[in-house]
């Protein structure tokens, strides 16, 4: 009995290529799965332990809420005992919405709305002065202090500073029994049929009473205050007879001079995703989308009939050409003008449109008099093509004209004026969410000093979360990171570390914690603090399970299980379980990399690049500090850092926009730098980045290399296809014609089991080979398509070894180490190190021209030690034939491969931005700048 509570026991997993494996983990300790790539890791992991445990807790709700939620599949496997409730943190989970920030994500921006809405002191923001509100006691006091023994009037306001004539607005309060009435500052009698210039502006108020108050107990004042309040809506003002002089008071919160007021704040007024706090203008992006000029009008020596005008082109006898020569008439210029030497006067109205009316020659329209039309200008033109219900094409083309900028209105700030009015210790609900999270929680630890004790009462609890919380955040390493960064900008190493915090931060106990290598993006430094976070989470009662191929994460671990003996079909087993101790004297492939019997060599000799440089000079983008970086070509750069130090801004926002615009006219503008040198010595760039392949079932390794359709052109030429006049989409299972209609190509049924999960079940006409039986019929060295897509990429090679086109681009499949996966293997089956590879491989197998530039972000996510080394070999192959490999990357492994080192740092956010060291890994081991060269230090044992 004993054994079955300490342990979560699994057995007979057979989930994708387990092979009915029993494994037993240790409940309430650290545990780290492990092995190759493909290995099974997360087979075990996600789909037989995280899937087990909550197919458990939604079989608990009734049948009739379980129908809501669709059914979870049992997974293959013959028992699990010993299981607790489950959480997963994976990373393929990153929001792309821009609406979403690491405030929204980890809901620390709540908690400041909160605090904002309930302790915030507002200020107006047209005359700076701290509002004021008043309840009626106060306003009556307030005026027997002032003007007690004058004559006053009490008004109520009616309408402010708006345009219509008013007539029955004067006739209401006709009926209510008041004389009086103030337009426009002017105390006038309400006539009957009275009413104003409805195209003017005006501010109306009713006289509720002309008095000269005496006593506090005066029954009069009261009422007279009570009513105007009731009229004015909460607003009241007193007009001094004698002097002339207005005074505001109000039961809301208003600007004593102005008399602007606000709304009651409410949390939804400090949020830019609902529309009370949102600005107008940007609806809450903090972006606007501009048309740039710049791209409309490129070369101004040209002249509007040569096609000075991009979205025009060149002279046409059109309609829109004709109004443009009639508006350049007046300004004596014709068609033929230079733009350059055009009146300023003249090209503004060519592009944003002249508000006259313009006469065209009834020659020119073929009508029998002149004709008469307004010109909106070219700007508009483009805008109403951008409309949501124009068509892709239309949209796609205006897209090109178009720039995003900061909104004019809240600069960024993503909320209206009122809301950034706020304010806390000086500073609105921007200003903090725009601070690091390290420099924010300092200014939150200070703060309490500074406030009133009415504040500090009501603060002190929403202090005390919103601390705890980004206490938190710092402990997982993310101190560089402000609230308002946006969730699509992060790492998947970054947002995965942010839900940990989260987690962290709801001290739950007794749970099971599934975490899908969380040390992704980590610099060696940080994994301290990450390792150290995981522990705690052990500490307070629960059990953590973590897949990753981390040395120190491993060492670190209570028990490791490594999977293995080698990957996909040739995996699936348990080469390992026990103690990191026991596992350095085993001699498994992960444990030899462990305990030093193998190695990723360095190489004997650096190699020194083409003698050429790329020059990246004065880039400033988020917080890059105006910096100049050489890329030598030729050679393997590697740039590296802490977290947040600026590596992805300096590359993926910076460089490879530049080069992307330069050679492919790409629309993505590059953040901004100085100028960039050496251009003409590159002619490709190619980019490979983090985010996932397409998981649909139909996609697979041959669709997405592009392979598929050499393949399919290949059966199409052979003779029995010419015969029957078969065309490529005969041998695609995603239209009809060739495949199996019964299934629709998917090669399984699904039959749906109420209440249990659906079941798949091998198409009976097509027997799961997605094809009918004519397009099967035709055979390739007699091999049918669907027998081509059932092997493994290693059988693919010797199969194609006489076809060149379909060679070299499973070859490079190959390379990358995937030989065991099949040509026709869901997407979805494939692991996330194994479709990081697939993407490399089509990236990689694009010719290369030896003046390439390939930039790859952290490509060893998900892979093994052994994944890593044969990673290496194909990038040392490019390297080899001239091409230029930049990778960003915190591994040491590829870190001490590289030619050539750019290190940043020292820290991350506000702390970093700077170029700390270059060169070969020895010379940048010798520096004393930053953390890099003291890790560096000991992988190369120096």
């Amino acid at each position: 009995m004993q054994q079955e509570k300490e342990y979560i026991n699994v057995y007979g997993a057979r989930v994708h290529n387990l092979k009915n494996i029993d494994v037993a983990i240790p409940r309430d300790s650290l545990t780290v799965i492990t092995g190759l790539s493909g290995s099974g890791k997360s087979s075990l992991a996600f789909d037989t332990l995280f899937a087990e445990g909550q197919r458990r807790y939604i079989e608990t709700f009734s049948a009739y809420a379980r129908n809501f939620l669709g059914n979870l599949e049992r997974p293959d496997v013959d028992k699990i005992t010993g299981l607790s409730p489950v959480i997963s943190i994976e990373q393929k989970t990153t929001n792309k919405n821009p609406r979403s920030t690491v405030g929204t994500t980890t809901e620390i921006y709540d908690f400041l709305r909160l605090l904002y809405a309930r302790a915030g002191e507002a200020y107006s923001y047209l005359s700076g002065e701290k509002m004021v509100k008043y309840t009626e006691e106060q306003i009556i006091d307030l005026i027997l202090s002032e003007y007690k023994g004058r004559k006053i009037y009490i008004l109520a306001p009616l309408v402010r500073n708006r345009k219509g004539h008013y007539k029955e607005l004067f006739e209401q309060v006709r009926k209510k029994g008041y004389l009086y009435v103030r337009v426009d500052g002017e105390v006038r009698e309400a006539l009957p049929g009275m009413k104003l210039d409805r195209y003017k502006n005006h501010d109306v108020e009713v006289v509720v009473d002309k008095l000269v108050p005496s006593d506090k107990d005066d029954a009069r004042l009261k009422n007279s205050v009570a009513t105007a309040m009731k009229q004015g809506d909460g607003l009241l003002m007193v007009l001094d007879a004698e002097k002339d002089e207005l005074r505001h008071y109000s039961k809301r919160l208003m600007c004593p001079v102005t008399g602007l007021s606000y709304r009651e704040p409410a949390p939804h007024n400090f949020s830019f995703n609902s529309p009370q706090g949102a600005c107008p203008k940007c609806k809450g992006l903090g972006v606007v989308s501009l048309i740039d000029i710049d791209k409309v009008i490129p070369d101004r020596g040209l002249s509007i009939a040569e096609g000075a005008i991009i979205p025009l082109g060149k002279y046409k006898n059109s309609m829109i050409f004709w109004q443009i020569a009639a508006l350049l008439e007046k300004y004596d210029a014709t068609l033929k003008t230079p733009v350059g030497n055009l009146p300023d006067g003249a090209l503004d109205e060519v592009l944003y449109g002249s508000g006259e009316r313009l006469k065209i020659k009834s020659s020119l329209v073929g009508t029998s008099s002149d004709y008469f039309v307004t010109f909106e200008g070219v700007v508009k033109y483009i805008q109403m093509l951008q409309d949501s219900d124009m068509s892709a094409t239309a949209r796609k083309w205006a897209e090109q004209f178009a720039k995003t900028d900061v909104c004019p209105e809240c600069h960024g700030a993503r909320l209206n004026k009122e809301a950034l009015s706020f304010r806390i210790h000086d500073k609105n609900i921007y200003q903090l969410a725009t601070m690091d999270i390290s420099e924010l929680y300092d200014w939150l630890v200070k703060v309490d000093g500074h406030l009133g004790s009415k504040q500090r009462l009501i603060a002190d609890e929403i202090l005390k979360e919103i601390r705890t919380r980004l206490k938190f955040l710092l402990d997982v390493g993310l101190d560089y990171l402000s609230l308002n960064r946006s969730s699509a900008s992060l790492s998947g190493g970054e947002s995965q570390r942010i839900r940990l915090a989260t987690q962290i931060g709801s001290q739950l106990v007794n749970v099971l914690y599934i975490l899908d290598e969380p040390s992704i993006g980590l610099h060696q430094r940080d994994n301290e603090r990450l390792i150290h976070s995981l522990k705690e989470l052990r500490d307070i009662g629960n059990t953590v399970i973590v897949v990753e191929h981390d040395k120190d994460m491993m060492l670190a671990a209570d028990y490791v299980i490594d999977m293995g003996p080698r990957a996909g079909r040739l995996g699936g087993e348990v080469v390992f379980a026990g103690t990191p101790q026991e596992m350095l004297k085993t001699h498994t492939l992960t444990s030899r990399y462990l305990n030093g019997e193998c190695r990723i060599e360095v190489p004997a000799v650096r190699r020194r690049g083409n003698g050429h440089s790329l020059w990246l000079r004065g880039a400033r983008g988020n917080n890059l500090r105006g910096v100049d970086v050489e890329f030598p070509l030729g050679r393997l750069i590697c740039v590296t850092g802490v977290s947040g130090s600026g590596k992805s801004t300096l590359v993926n926002e910076t460089l490879q926009p530049i080069l992307s615009q330069r050679f492919y006219r790409s629309l993505q503008d590059p953040l901004p730098y100085g100028s960039i040198e050496g251009l003409e010595y590159i002619d490709k760039v190619v980019n490979v980045d983090q985010s996932p392949l397409g998981r649909t079932p139909r996609s697979n390794p041959a669709t997405y290399t592009g392979v598929f359709s050499d393949i399919r052109n290949l059966f199409v030429g052979l003779p029995e296809s010419k015969v029957r006049g078969y065309k490529p989409g005969r041998f695609s299972f995603n239209v009809s014609g060739g495949r199996c209609e019964a299934c629709q190509g998917n090669g399984y049924k699904t039959i749906e089991m109420n209440f249990l999960p659906d079941v798949y079940v091998p198409c009976e006409v097509c027997h799961g080979k997605r094809y009918n039986r004519e397009t099967l019929e035709v055979r390739y060295k007699g091999k049918s398509i669907a027998d081509v897509l059932d092997m493994t990429i290693n059988m693919a090679v010797e199969f194609f070894e006489n076809v060149p086109q379909i060679l070299n681009k499973i070859k490079v499949l190959q390379d990358v180490g995937l030989g065991y996966i099949k040509l026709g293997q869901s997407s979805t089956t494939l692991s996330g190190g194994e479709s990081q590879r697939v993407k490399l491989a089509t990236e990689l197998a694009k010719r290369d021209t030896g003046k390439t530039v390939y930039i790859l972000d952290e490509p060893t996510t998900g892979l093994h030690f052994e994944d890593i080394r044969v990673l290496l070999a194909v990038l040392n192959r490019l390297v080899d034939k001239g091409n230029t490999v930049i990778v960003i990357e915190h591994n040491l492994d590829v870190i001490k491969m590289a030619d050539y080192i750019i290190d940043m740092g020292p820290e991350g956010g506000r702390g970093g931005g700077e170029v700390l060291s270059c060169g070969t890994p020895e010379e940048v081991a010798q520096s004393d700048k930053g953390f890099t060269p003291r890790f560096l230090r000991t992988e190369l044992g120096l």
